[in-house]
């Protein structure tokens, strides 16, 4: 191997972005191509150049379909990429979804940001549009789990279950000697829908996210979540919940499903109100139905179907939802609250006291979600600053990130240690927490690397 390389290009002292750059012997292959979130400085990074020509990148692979680890691709391929792209057949039914649903809402905010002239720029424009996404997914070539296929000469990748989300997979590549495993995010033993990941494999390096770095889940969150839910419903008000349209919907649905049931909250009725979430619940759906072996074999039937819920296909039945005039619960993507039908939603409820907004997972800095978390008194949508009266808890019960002790249990299960361990995809104080962990009770060398850093392998 002469002289192998890696370049962090993304998810870097952030949880978004992903982005790792894997150069040798004349080839470049790209680890997933994740949009920037959050705050602005961040978000620039969309726009700017990207640093090779993306027109010499042999090839990718995506380790799962959700915006920060796909959401790049059209971009990529707007300024000259031409794949293939790795990556396994739920990632590729998903990320279609995603992808379409991305390139419309940035069509959609830069033709309202025209028309209302609250864009600094005369004439906004989308980083992609549909038209790169149509060229960008033939591109997606799935593989099943397991199955080593070669991304360009030299470079060899296998993918196994991350347990994340439908179709989620860590990447192990084999570069002419040199195993490099990459994480992915990786799922909770307990998903209340897929199975555990498995082990990693033997490598030299690994690559392992750090989202929840530097903390455990708590016990007992779906009790918090009940109590909110009764609070609110008590007072005659609305659930609001921002939830990512992919996975993270389905548990929240599962969740509902099992306290209705078990009479610990109220049969009121739940709309589904994202065409991008009930797509994906389609997806899911369907895997249930087939027996996707991704999927625990102890789900209920109907998991994915509680009683009540309703779903808002159209414009117009999203916007009733704006003043559903009884109590109801609202699950509407996205799950930051950075765009999507759940910022209309915010807008009409947020003022209203009786009214509540629930955070299911991790809220970037930078977002909306992590603003309301953070106790803002008004928040900004729209070009209009609204006022925030309602009710904000963070449960982060429902997230599908591993937390500290999962993600040091699943690098400890590795047969031997790496050589050196690479902690991305993190809040700095997350990474810096987990890498010291892993230095104290793993006695690896852990290392937390910077943005646009290049190191070599080997």
């Amino acid at each position: 191997m002469r002289d192998a390389t890696l370049t962090f290009l993304g998810a870097t002292g952030t949880v978004t972005g992903s982005k790792f750059l894997l150069q040798t012997d004349g080839h470049r292959v790209l680890v997933d191509a994740g949009l920037f979130q959050g705050v602005r400085e961040l978000r620039r990074r969309n726009w700017a150049p990207f640093p090779v020509d993306p027109s010499e990148i042999d090839g990718a692979v995506l380790t799962h379909a959700h915006l920060d680890h796909c959401g790049y691709l059209p971009a990529l391929v707007r300024q000259g990429f031409e794949g293939p792209v790795v990556c396994t057949e739920g990632t590729a039914e998903l990320a279609a979804i995603v992808l379409k649903d991305s390139a419309h809402l940035q069509e959609e905010d830069a033709r309202y940001a025209a028309d209302k002239g609250f864009s600094k720029h005369a004439q906004p424009r989308p980083l992609y549009n549909t038209a790169d996404v149509a060229r960008a997914l033939p591109m997606l070539q799935p593989v099943d789990f397991g199955r080593t296929v070669e991304v360009c000469p030299g470079v060899e990748v296998t993918l196994q279950p991350a347990g994340h989300i439908l179709g989620s997979a860590s990447a192990v590549l084999d570069v002419v000697g040199h195993r490099i495993t990459f994480s992915g995010d990786l799922g909770r033993p307990g998903h209340p829908l897929l199975r555990p990941p498995p082990r990693p494999p033997e490598s030299e390096t690994i690559v392992v996210e750090s989202t929840y770095g530097n903390r455990d889940h708590v016990e007992g969150e779906i009790d918090q979540f009940a109590e909110v839910v009764n609070r609110t419903i008590e007072r005659g008000g609305t659930v609001l919940i921002p939830a990512f349209a992919v996975d993270r919907t389905e548990i929240v649905l599962v969740a509902l499903d099992r306290l209705m049931n078990t009479g610990r909250i109220p049969q009121v009725p739940v709309y589904v109100d994202s065409p991008m979430a009930l797509r994906a619940l389609g997806v899911y759906r369907q895997a249930l139905a087939v027996g996707n072996p991704e999927l625990r074999t102890d789900l209920e039937p109907g998991v994915l179907d509680p009683r009540d819920v309703q779903e808002a296909h159209t414009p117009q039945q999203s916007m009733a939802l704006n003043r559903p005039g009884k109590p109801c619960i609202i699950v509407s993507a996205s799950g930051m609250a950075t765009g999507g039908r759940v910022v209309h939603h915010l807008r009409h409820l947020l003022p209203d006291r009786e009214n509540s907004v629930v955070l299911v997972g991790f809220q970037a800095a930078g977002t909306r979600g992590r603003d309301l978390v953070e106790g803002a008194t008004e928040v900004k949508m729209h070009g209009r600053y609204v006022p925030v009266h309602a009710e904000i808890v963070q449960i982060d019960g429902f997230s599908v990130h591993a937390d500290a002790d999962e993600i040091l249990g699943w690098l400890a299960s590795t047969p031997s240690p790496p050589k050196v361990l690479y902690v991305v995809h993190g809040e700095p104080e997350s990474s810096a927490a987990l890498a010291a962990r892993v230095r104290s009770e793993l006695g690896w060398l852990a290392v937390v690397p910077r943005h646009g850093e290049r190191v070599r392998l080997g």
